[in-house]
């Protein structure tokens, strides 16, 4: 084991000899490192169905022994416990395993037959443990839902909640399809949470402009500063980054009369936090502080991204030209990686989520602006004061969102029909606590109170249809239908449930209790798979996404089924310091102070990037994940030249 792991290559089939042989006749894992590795990374080399195959084929060779055969078994079990989504998802590999164990009984080895037991892998939970919520906490805790009343404390928790349940989704082959395409083709899970990236970005833009005079504008900016903050306590610096690029945007920092508002103990706490989050020396700052932390902690996932890409782009997958022996270098980079990051999904926040706010706040999320009509929103609220003796300067051009360029081809769409019951259920809510004289109609003073929290929506007028000075569910409702269509509202739709008969033991996606029954006992989606009780319909907070196939691990173009989990926690993650630096000889760059005046920053390699790209980030852009994305690969192609010239 520790002799192979030593190597700088092996071949496929001395990976799984090495596998094999870590367990003896018992079962007892000798060395679980190697193990672990080869079961998450192998992907990258052979696809699963074919490594059951071979798993298969060995075991039935004519000289294989019986102490051999259960050592395969041991290690096709653990296979089972340690990634048990990659069968539940993966129908081909669960079948090559089932058939494996069907031939076992058949030859009369029933004791080997027995370690292998698929039917004991449960249906894939959408991290359960944030689905769950004790109703009577939300009826003790009766709070505003006025965002401009909200606390901070409360909002960054809240934010903290959407990103995180997002972030939990993404397995194995989302990581793998993005390194391998450098995008998101046909990625919705990890395309759906760079969109809700971009969209608090962007949300924060909205609120700060729907104020109309320059001290309400700065109030929101002290506000968000400290919900800022706040995240930063938590040690949600994803969140934070989405924070700081809404704030940074030349959209916000281009008001002058705003900021002159701004207290300076407030700038000063800003611009620390952006000295925090700014990509000099490869985000040393972040990386050093996200290092030190313990318990829960949400890293930048843009970054970690661009370090997968950097590491799979600067290194070879094979060690020949044959593409016989698999580069262990590169694999235990990736895998340091990837492992920190499941480590960190096995580690929720210790958050009270209240099921209003969330639905509220993600509407509010859902409704796209350009970074064009945003600018004219800026502009309008703050011309542009001429300059004597010159001519105005031409207006920027304003940057595409992150999801515009990096994922332009992936548009999600989403059946009308979900959309309508997703829309009614948000209306509900919005009567629920903005209703405040319970009539079942919203007054215009009850109007402004929505209005301050959802900057987008059109004047009263144009929702009050029959002009009978009120809005009433239906009006809003068919506002809001229109309204996504125009706008391709992307996120937060919800399910479409079908009277289920289950032939095993099933447990609710929302209350995690048993459902019981014989027939049509409960419901399941007919898009995403969940399960619930019929109880428990109208409340599971899980969102509906349809998976999609992962990539091959060759030919891009085709579509095959990929690695669908990562393992649960072990001790401690992997070291990075190779990792650390490899990224440093291509990355590092002098640590240079920012501009306090400009309270910008670049996300992006500068040394290594065109001009005309240099200028696009001199603004505080929340798209940073584009273009660490392609300036990655031309670093780390320098790389590779370095390391083959050496």
């Amino acid at each position: 084991m520790e002799s192979i792991l030593s190597e700088q290559s092996a071949t496929v089939d001395e990976l799984v000899e090495a596998c094999i042989k870590a367990f003896d006749e018992k079962g007892t894992l000798k060395d679980a490192s190697l193990v672990r590795m080869f079961l998450m990374m192998h992907p990258w080399y052979i696809p699963s169905a074919d490594l059951a195959k071979k798993l298969v084929l060995k075991s039935q060779e004519d000289g294989c022994t019986d102490e051999r055969r259960t050592k395969i078994c041991h290690l096709v079990k653990y296979w089972i416990s340690e990634f048990p989504a990659e069968f539940n998802l993966n129908p081909e590999l669960a079948d090559q395993i089932k058939d494996y164990k069907d031939l076992l009984t058949t030859e009369g080895n029933e004791r080997q037959s027995q370690l292998i037991d698929l039917d004991s892998v449960p249906s894939y939970k959408w991290k359960r443990q944030v689905t769950q919520r004790v109703p009577s906490v939300s009826k003790k805790r009766k709070m505003s839902l006025l965002f401009d009343h909200l606390d901070s404390c409360e909002l960054a928790e809240h934010l903290t909640y959407l990103e995180y349940k997002s972030f939990c989704k993404i397995l194995f082959q989302d990581y793998h399809s993005f390194v391998m395409h450098g995008c998101t083709v046909d990625n919705p899970i990890l395309e759906r949470f760079i969109t809700l990236f971009n969209s608090v970005s962007q949300w924060i833009q909205l609120m700060v402009l729907s104020k109309p005079t320059a001290p309400q504008r700065a109030a929101v900016i002290s506000h968000f500063i400290r919900v800022a903050q706040k995240l930063l306590q938590l040690q949600n610096f994803n969140t934070l980054m989405a924070v700081v690029g809404g704030l940074s945007n030349s959209s916000i920092s281009r008001l002058k009369d705003t900021q002159a508002h701004i207290s300076a103990e407030t700038n000063k706490v800003f611009n620390n936090l952006i000295e925090l989050v700014t990509s000099c020396g490869n985000y040393s700052q972040y990386r050093k502080r996200f290092s030190e932390c313990s318990g829960f902690r949400f890293p930048i996932l843009g970054v970690h991204l661009k370090d997968l890409i950097a590491v799979h782009v600067a290194l070879p997958d094979w060690a020949d030209k044959e593409k016989t022996r698999v580069n262990l270098a590169k694999t235990q980079q990736l895998y340091a990686i990837l492992q920190e990051l499941a480590l960190i999904q096995a580690t929720p926040p210790n958050v009270d989520a209240n099921t209003d706010l969330l639905n509220l706040l993600t509407v509010s999320l859902d409704q796209y602006h350009t970074e064009e009509e945003i600018y004219q929103m800026s502009l309008q609220r703050e011309p542009r004061k001429p300059v004597q003796n010159s001519s105005p300067a031409p207006a920027p051009d304003p940057k595409p969102s992150m999801i515009d360029e990096w994922a332009v081809s992936v548009k999600p769409s989403a059946d009308p029909t979900i959309i309508k019951k997703h829309i009614e259920k948000m209306v509900e809510s919005v009567f629920k606590n903005f209703d405040t004289d319970g009539d079942g109609n919203i007054s215009r003073d009850e109007f402004e109170a929505i209005r301050n929290n959802f900057p987008y929506l059109s004047k009263f007028g144009e929702l009050d249809k029959n002009q009978d000075g009120k809005i009433s569910r239906e009006e809003m409702i068919d506002y809001f239908m229109k309204a996504s269509s125009l706008l391709n509202c992307k996120m937060g739709f919800i399910h479409t449930f079908t009277e289920t008969t289950y032939v095993k033991p099933t447990f609710c996606e929302h209350c995690a209790g048993f459902i019981w029954g014989f027939y049509k006992q409960g419901y399941k989606c007919k898009a995403c798979g969940v399960n619930c009780h019929k109880a428990c319909r109208s409340r599971l907070a899980v969102e509906c996404r349809k998976r999609t196939k992962s990539i091959s691990h060759e030919a891009p173009p085709a579509l095959q089924a990929r690695s669908y989990s990562f393992p649960p926690p072990a001790n401690t993650p992997p070291s990075l310091q190779n990792t650390e630096s490899l990224l440093r000889s291509v990355f590092e760059k002098p640590n240079q102070p920012l501009s306090r005046a400009r309270r910008r920053m670049c996300y992006s390699v500068s040394d290594l990037q065109p001009a005309a790209l240099r200028r696009n980030c001199t603004e505080h852009d929340p798209g940073y994940l584009h273009a660490a994305t392609r300036w990655t690969h031309a670093a780390a192609a320098l790389l590779s030249a370095r390391l083959t010239g050496m």
